[in-house]
């Protein structure tokens, strides 16, 4: 049987396969190489680094829901240059293209962390992680397109990586500021991060998380985030990254007729440590079963073309 072709390209970087993880829901490290190896995924992506370390917000930080999960973690993380000296050499030995997922509470701390992490030279692409909020006036960065329009600006000048914009759903429309970030100078966007959600303790008679409010992920959401990536397909040019609440290789393929170029798996991780090795190993069964010749036929599919950004 002739193979099937599952290499994708995101902002002119080949991707063996167009399955990652996403930010923060997958360690690669020795335990998780005795399921698979980190050199099978599509594209490599660290936990979300900030200049500074930080410790995440106070517990409880998880709270299961119905098909999903609420956290509220805050990005626990060891620093930029703990990032710099460790962590990104070490991923770029792997072979997959290497992702920086990075964050700032400002823009110059988004400018300073880009230009770092850009004169390493051992990242292929920038994630922002547009979601947190900046110090300023304390909305998330992605939730207005004054903000999503500077914060843009201001890393476009510091580094000439690509850049991929991590949208937030909590918004009236996630199409309207996909266009603003394309507009901007993001290379790709990734569709979508978490919705805020909250859970009462009965026991307690307060709220669950130590933080109040968190993230909703997994299978609840998934039906939110492909209408977030089919609606945003026919308003920009640049390649969509798909995630939130993909668990098998139906929900990954769905993703990418909804207009994905590539697809992130992330709170699946937790339940099946196998489950991006299952998701490459699906989308390319069905390809074969279904006498495509590769995986970039499948983009855009739903829309009635297939036409790949």
């Amino acid at each position: 049987m002739k193979g099937v072709e599952l290499g994708v390209s995101i902002a002119g970087v080949r991707l063996p396969n167009p399955v990652l993880p996403a930010s923060g829901t997958y360690e690669i490290d020795e335990p998780h190489d005795g399921f698979f190896s980190a050199g099978e995924l599509g594209a490599l992506v660290n936990k979300t680094i900030f200049r500074e370390p930080r410790a995440g917000n106070p517990p409880p930080r998880i709270w299961e829901t119905p098909s999903g999960m609420l956290n509220a973690i805050g990005i626990p993380s060891k620093g930029l240059a703990w990032f710099l000296s460790e962590e990104l050499p070490r991923l770029r030995r792997l072979g997959p293209p290497v992702i920086a997922s990075i964050a700032g509470n400002d823009l110059a701390e988004f400018a300073e962390v880009a230009g770092a992490v850009g004169e390493s030279e051992l990242a292929d692409l920038l994630e922002l992680d547009l979601s947190c909020p900046n110090l300023r006036d304390g909305i998330p960065w992605a939730t207005n397109p004054d903000r999503l329009r500077e914060v843009l600006a201001a890393v476009r000048q510091a580094t000439r990586l690509p850049l991929i914009a991590k949208l937030s759903p909590n918004v009236r429309s996630v199409a309207d500021m996909a266009a603003v970030a394309e507009a901007s100078g993001a290379a790709a966007v990734s569709l979508v991060n978490t919705y805020q959600g909250m859970a009462i303790d009965l026991g307690t008679r307060r709220p669950a998380l130590g933080n109040l409010t968190g993230g909703l992920s997994g299978p609840a959401i998934r039906p939110l985030a492909v209408y977030a990536v089919y609606s945003s397909y026919s308003r920009i040019r640049i390649p969509i990254i798909g995630m939130g609440g993909i668990a098998v290789w139906q929900d990954a393929v769905e993703f990418l007729l909804a207009g994905a170029t590539a697809v992130a798996v992330g709170t699946q991780n937790f339940v099946n440590p196998l489950a991006m090795r299952e998701v490459i190993q699906g989308i390319r069964g069905y390809l074969e079963r279904t006498g495509m010749g590769s995986v970039r036929e499948l983009t855009g599919l739903a829309h009635g073309n297939n036409s790949t950004p």
